[in-house]
């Protein structure tokens, strides 16, 4: 599978360095260049590019950048990506720590459901609460006991599904935890995010979220 990887970071290296691993054909591309990623290229075997050209071909895109950095995103960077593609939203709002403040979602607006608006296509948010090294070092095969479950929510079915079993494949269960609407389960400060449980323990931690959010995680 062609996969496009905007952002190189903690979450979008380790992504590229799985999902090569796994044989899918990975482009990745940040905001400095494709000169400044010729390490993860030689390691990974994955294609350094801009990020105009990131989602060419790509049947799954993952958006992997700061919040703050969504809007400063290229115009048209989704043009040439493939029929029915997905895209995949990792990202956080940390208004403190980096993005600063964002009104529309101090208002109450989901991140990822801001971060679609910004995009001009429907995400899929996944990966915003996991640990990047667990994405290493986690992952088990399907069956295994107490393997760990990822909250996944998304308003588009089949690209949700596309999703899925990308996680699956790299060892991961995961959860619905229903449209990107309901998103706001797996933001910062919820029983969700950095948990490493199963099924059952994301299931209850989606239950229990609140949609107030913690001082920590608001402007």
């Amino acid at each position: 599978m062609k996969i496009g990887i905007i952002g190189a970071g903690n979450i979008g290296g380790n992504l590229t360095r799985r999902l090569t691993a796994l044989g899918h054909e990975v482009s990745v591309a940040n905001s400095r260049g494709p000169q400044t990623l010729t390490a993860l290229a030689e390691e990974t075997g994955a294609k350094p590019v801009t990020a105009s050209e990131a989602a060419k071909g790509a049947l799954v895109v993952v958006v992997t950048v700061p919040l703050k950095a969504v809007p400063d995103l290229p115009a048209g960077f989704l043009d040439g990506a493939a029929e029915g593609f997905a895209v995949i939203d990792t990202g956080n709002y940390y208004p403190q720590q980096r993005d600063g403040r964002i009104d529309a979602i101090e208002g109450g607006l989901p991140e990822s459901r801001w971060t679609e608006q910004q995009i001009g296509h429907p995400v899929i948010k996944a990966f915003n609460g996991t640990y990047a090294q667990d994405i290493l070092d986690r992952g088990r095969p399907q069956g295994t006991p107490d393997r760990q479950a990822l909250p996944v929510a998304g308003d588009d079915p089949a690209a949700k599904r596309a999703v899925r079993d990308l996680i699956d494949e790299l060892g991961f269960d995961t959860v619905d935890s229903g449209g990107l609407d309901e998103s706001w389960r797996q933001q910062p400060g919820t029983p969700v995010y950095g948990n490493r449980g199963d099924v059952d323990a994301i299931v209850k931690a989606l239950s229990e979220a609140s949609p107030e959010r913690t001082a920590e995680f608001s402007a």
